[in-house]
């Protein structure tokens, strides 16, 4: 079964499930995520069971986002966050992602903006209709993830398609015939440094760990150039354990030789991560040795 049958299908289920009081605008595969777009979100809000029983009919997770026509005014609605949430959440920076029509809420304290069972989270999605997200404001103020955060909102609409068509990717139909899982080592066996994996399946090749061994002067990278590998562009993700650099180290060299998918991480480790990437340029050019890829690698890596 192709994307878009499986697609057709989740829309004709979905419509089946949902009362006609709500009005459902778009159904789109985002990542792993199944979006459903409606004109009514407060409707949505006020029927917690309903997304539950979508998620266990379907068997994905659901986001349920308002249609972009009923989105409130951005100033109205930073005024109106400010109403709703107590002072003692301490909120710090209030910014709006038009392209996912949410609105993202950083606070010292995050349990306090949610509220109790989401309650308030529920009066601000009813009040403003943009979909609220809350993260916690860094104890410690972090240049790089400041930085991390801003470049990820000054490319929201490119990372949307992306997702998108990652979307399409992850949900596709599983093949027929033979179906097998193989593990290929590529480093970090019998060694410390240059972690890598490969799992590859009858309908995916996913990499686990991509590290470098930093006291290796000519072996420092693992078997990436193996047939098994190549090209990149048959990768269709790449996952990562945890941010240490022989393990996250030449993840952005994957771009720069042509990979375009996705990097799975937690979000500390994504930071970590990038703060060691940029600090192993910093070093090995300080050092006079060559460097592998670019900070421009790494941005499309993030």
């Amino acid at each position: 079964m192709s994307v878009d049958d499986v697609l057709r299908e989740t829309k004709g289920k979905i419509r089946a499930m949902v009362p006609v009081s709500i009005d459902i605008t778009d159904v789109e595969f985002e990542g792993p995520l199944l979006v459903i777009y409606t004109k009514t979100p407060d409707k949505f809000a006020e029927r917690d069971e309903l997304v539950r029983k979508l998620a266990k009919q379907l068997q994905k997770r659901i986001v349920i986002r308002p249609d972009p026509s009923v989105l409130t005014d951005t100033k109205i609605a930073e005024k109106k966050i400010k109403e709703i949430v107590p002072e003692e959440a301490e909120v710090t920076n209030i910014y709006f992602q038009p392209d996912v029509c949410e609105v993202v809420i950083e606070a010292v304290k995050p349990g306090v903006v949610i509220g109790r069972k989401g309650s308030l989270l529920n009066d601000i999605r009813k009040v403003i209709n943009w979909s609220p997200k809350v993260v916690r404001t860094p104890p410690i103020q972090s240049k790089t993830v400041q930085e991390i955060r801003g470049f990820l909102r000054s490319i929201s609409e490119e990372r949307r398609e992306i997702l998108r068509k990652i979307g399409r990717r992850l949900h596709r139909g599983v093949s027929e015939g033979e179906r097998f899982i193989r593990i290929t080592a590529l480093g970090g066996y019998r060694e410390v440094g240059r972690s890598c994996t490969l799992l590859h399946t009858q309908d995916s090749k996913i990499l686990i760990d991509c590290g470098i061994d930093v006291s290796s002067e000519n072996n420092g990278s693992p078997y990436i150039h193996l047939p098994e590998v190549l090209p990149l562009e048959t990768i269709d993700a790449v996952v990562i354990t945890h941010a240490h650099l022989d393990h996250c180290g030449l993840v952005p060299l994957l771009y720069k030789y042509g990979y375009t998918g996705p990097t799975y991480c937690t979000y500390p480790t994504r930071d970590l991560m990038v703060l060691l990437q940029m600090d192993y340029i910093k070093v090995s050019v300080g050092d006079a040795k060559k460097v592998p890829y670019s900070s421009d690698n790494i941005r499309t890596m993030i």
